[in-house]
């Protein structure tokens, strides 16, 4: 493995927050949208069912270009990508802005995309490589934080911005931030490359990109696109052929883009299916809160926000505490312990109902805001700590496909659940629209529970082993 010289004390401390910039930017973009969505389409002249396009366009772009990205990184180094990565998503943020169609919108987005792919893994990949395995845990628990912010924000800073503002500056917000951050990484990211120079696997990429676009619009097809049942099992079926024909090939090409080898490696193996199957609650969570807050319970899109801001504030004390927990307890038992955790919580927000006293309600935002960080922080960190420079790249790049799959998929299973429930209202079955909600949540947190079977596979030394050699650093 070579040594890569230890970083200077001024670049060690400011990666971490160039990184953590970039994550913000997509965290929020991700989710500020959803509310201007009605405004968007009175001020283009479009039926707002066929808005959907705005948000597809972007995801499938994300999915199909994130198994890339580990590759791009090595061949043209992280500096540059890093920067093209952020300056394209602000080019696309101002396009965007500047549509005056839908069509127009949605290509922009597609631009956008392009940036967004890029951003979080090669992000990620950078401190991978520039810190040592026993600075991971507190590196990524803070460059997460600024990810945690976006989703309880944006809804909330989405409709402030459409009823006071217009719709363009939920696009133009992100102009000034892309600046600084282009600044940031041109100052301060290194630029690391790959040890060897790699033949890129084009066939692998077809199949492993269309195997995710394909199983990506089936799970948007039961929830919010509401396809066909028999044209969504055709939709997952191809890409699961796809999936199975990459993964066939993978085992005898040489270079792919996902080595079969990289399972070889106990804790990415347990970490990326833990990922896989503990996201189902996680996705679900930002979903399906806001809308039981407003629609279920009555509370008015100010109030619903602000009910999240407990759920924001303990989500990063957990991301202080996880790394002395980690380190007391060992990856095995904090992972299942806390998959079980937020599985129990998750079920119990199917007590919630409208005599559910506020203060006991914030309560449990805020528990659950804790456990779902330390999720994301111990999942994370598990899956790459033991990876060696040579499959970093490879092993960061699937998992931030999992990670953006699951995540789809936790939001898809959600939505087609409530959706199952909620039409059962009144035909003997659920009796009100918050019964619905409430067995949505039951189920939602039993499937999370079943992830912490994943983790107990790991073993009490799994993720302490550092095979990196210590570099001082002083962050």
């Amino acid at each position: 493995m070579p040594n890569r010289p230890p970083l200077d004390a001024v670049t060690a401390r400011w990666v971490p927050w160039v990184v953590a910039i970039a994550f913000f930017m997509q965290s929020l973009d991700g989710t500020i949208l959803n509310t201007a969505l009605p405004a968007m389409a009175a001020d283009l002249a479009e039926d707002p069912l066929r808005m959907q396009g705005v948000i597809i366009a972007y995801m499938l772009t994300v999915a199909l270009l994130i198994p890339a990205s580990g590759w791009i990184a090595d061949r043209f180094g992280t500096r540059k990508i890093f920067f093209g990565a952020i300056l394209l998503f602000s080019i696309g943020s101002l396009l965007c802005a500047l549509s005056t169609s839908l069509t127009l919108l949605i290509g922009a987005r597609v631009i956008q995309g392009l940036g967004g792919a890029l951003m979080l893994p090669v992000g990620r990949l950078v401190v991978l490589r520039a810190y040592p395995r026993s600075e991971l845990v507190r590196i990524m628990g803070f460059i997460t934080i600024p990810g945690l912010l976006g989703p309880l924000i944006g809804p909330t800073m989405g409709g402030w911005m459409v009823e006071y503002l217009t719709w363009h500056w939920i696009f133009l917000i992100n102009l000034p931030v892309g600046l600084i951050g282009c600044y940031a990484v041109w100052k301060f990211i290194p630029d690391l490359r790959g040890t060897e120079r790699t033949r890129f696997d084009s066939l692998g990429f077809l199949l492993f990109g269309a195997a995710m676009i394909l199983i990506t619009i089936a799970m948007e097809g039961l929830g919010e696109l509401h396809l066909p049942h028999l044209r969504v099992m055709l939709l997952l079926f191809g890409g699961m052929a796809c999936l199975a024909a990459y993964w066939l090939r993978a085992g005898h090409t040489e270079n792919p883009l996902f080595a079969p080898s990289l399972f070889k490696t106990r804790t990415f193996a347990v970490g990326i299916l833990g990922n896989l199957f503990a996201r189902l609650g996680s996705g679900a969570l930002p979903f399906l809160v806001p809308l039981l807050l407003q629609v279920a319970l009555g509370y008015s899109p100010s109030l619903a926000g602000m009910s999240m801001l407990p759920l924001a504030a303990a989500a990063m004390i957990a991301k202080w505490v996880a790394r002395p927990l980690i380190e007391r307890l060992g990856y095995r038992i904090v992972l299942t312990g806390n998959t079980l955790a937020l599985g129990i919580m998750l079920a119990s927000m199917g007590l919630v109902s409208e005599q559910t006293p506020y203060w006991l309600l914030l309560c449990l935002l805020a528990i659950l805001g804790a456990i779902n960080s330390l999720q994301f922080t111990a999942m994370n960190t598990v899956t790459l700590i033991d990876l060696d420079d040579a499959s970093a790249s490879s092993g960061n790049s699937l998992l931030s496909v999992v990670a953006q799959l699951s995540l789809s998929l936790g939001v898809a299973c959600a939505g087609a659940l409530l959706g199952g429930f909620t039409a059962k209202v009144g035909n003997d079955g659920v009796e009100t629209v918050l019964g619905a909600f409430q067995l949505t949540f039951v189920t939602v947190g039993i499937m999370a529970m079943l992830a912490a079977t994943i983790f107990s596979q790991l073993s009490k030394e799994d993720g302490r082993r550092v095979k990196r050699p210590e570099q001082h650093i002083e962050p």
